[in-house]
């Protein structure tokens, strides 16, 4: 088992956090190019359960969207593979998810966002794709940030606007107002219905959903990047699978930062990656992910402990994240940042175990009981 160092973090709120950033036998570089800023990865997993498929712009949040495969659970990479031609046209930040319809039809659909937002398809596990192609006239900023199946089968997907794309020649309010909106798929994301506003207001600059499901699968939470700074970060819920949602609260301390990406761990635990952006950690700007509970979401609670991915050498540009766990129960968590001083960013993969996090800050009681408690439920 490979060595984490473990410092004191308790002005965030959370107990421990965990040091990783020094460790490079954990990193495999998934893509860097000299003068080239590559940045904004999303990943998905598929059912092979050592195949990972990552997007990514070659530019800032905008610019043609590359595309590699890594067949061996994220050990090593392919270099970057044919992909159709409007890929080069993208405006925004590429995001990559699976679907599965009713017939049981498997699907990966890449979104790019803007006016309009765009979709390219495959059914053939990343082999071939379609042209992105408008999936209506309304447009968004990191479309799709998350995408998930409800209990009836109909997929949801969620991203936010501030007022400049979601009609053509759109302009912002004095003052901006940013809006989370929700959209549905009955037929495996080949096509989506109108978007629904779930959440609008100019007091927090909420964006950059992240979907995470309750244990029992009753609850489904977003995760929300405050864009202002002015607050920490929000969570909203649903009870009724998206038909209605509760009003934003606060996340805490411990979860405060931008593009929350969540997978539960095969005992239940909660693992969230995210650019942390909480004014007085220590960490402020750098790739972490946090360990806790459902628990913690609902009560803003601080979790276990947070382990640094890697030191982003900027103050804030890096860390949107692609988090997948493999069947041994490992992580393998990809992102972008400015990981050498002076020259652009690049992405990279870094793997990790829950059981090398338990042994250098063994939880306390307490956590060990909200983690029973939620795998009962």
């Amino acid at each position: 088992m490979r060595a984490v160092a473990l410092i004191a973090l308790l002005a965030c709120g959370v107990r421990a956090q965990i040091d990783l950033s020094g460790d490079e036998t954990r990193r495999v570089v998934v893509d860097r190019e000299a003068g080239q800023y590559l940045g904004h990865p999303t990943t998905v997993l598929l059912e092979d359960g050592r195949t990972i498929l990552c997007v990514y712009p070659k530019g800032h949040g905008k610019g043609a969207i590359c595309l590699k495969r890594s067949s061996d659970g994220g050990r090593s990479w392919s270099e970057r593979l044919p992909v159709p031609e409007t890929w080069a046209t993208s405006l925004e930040t590429p995001t990559v998810h699976r679907t599965v319809d009713a017939g049981g039809k498997r699907r990966l659909v890449v979104f790019s966002g803007l006016f309009p937002i765009r979709s390219s398809i495959s059914e053939d596990d990343g082999a071939t794709w379609t042209e992105l192609a408008p999936i209506g006239d309304f447009g968004g900023i990191v479309a799709m940030a998350s995408v998930a199946r409800l209990r009836d089968g109909r997929y949801a997907a969620w991203f936010h606007d501030d007022g400049r794309f979601f009609q053509k020649d759109g302009k912002q309010e004095k003052p901006v107002r940013f809006t989370l909106y929700q959209v549905l798929s009955d037929d495996g994301g080949l096509t989506w219905s109108e978007p629904r506003a779930i959440w609008s207001g100019t007091d927090l600059h909420l964006c950059e959903p992240g979907f995470v499901r309750s244990p029992d699968g009753a609850t489904i939470a977003l995760l929300l990047r405050e864009n202002r700074r002015a607050q920490e970060s929000q969570v909203m819920f649903s009870h009724d699978q998206g038909e209605s949602w509760t009003e934003p609260k606060p996340l805490g301390a411990a979860l405060t930062g931008d593009r929350h990406v969540a997978q539960y761990a095969a005992d239940g635990r909660l693992v969230v990656t995210l650019r942390d952006m909480r004014k007085d950690s220590p960490t402020r700007g750098d790739w972490v992910v946090w360990v806790g509970a459902w628990q913690d979401l609902v009560d803003a609670g601080p979790g276990a402990y947070r382990a640094r991915l890697m030191d982003n050498r900027h103050g804030w540009d890096c860390g949107y994240p692609g988090l997948e766990r493999l069947p041994d129960g490992s992580f393998v968590a990809t992102s972008y940042g400015h990981w050498v001083e002076g020259e652009p960013p690049f992405v990279v993969s870094v793997s990790f175990t829950l059981a090398e996090f338990d042994a250098a800050s063994p939880a306390d009681p307490k956590d060990r009981g909200v983690r029973e408690r939620d795998r009962r439920r």
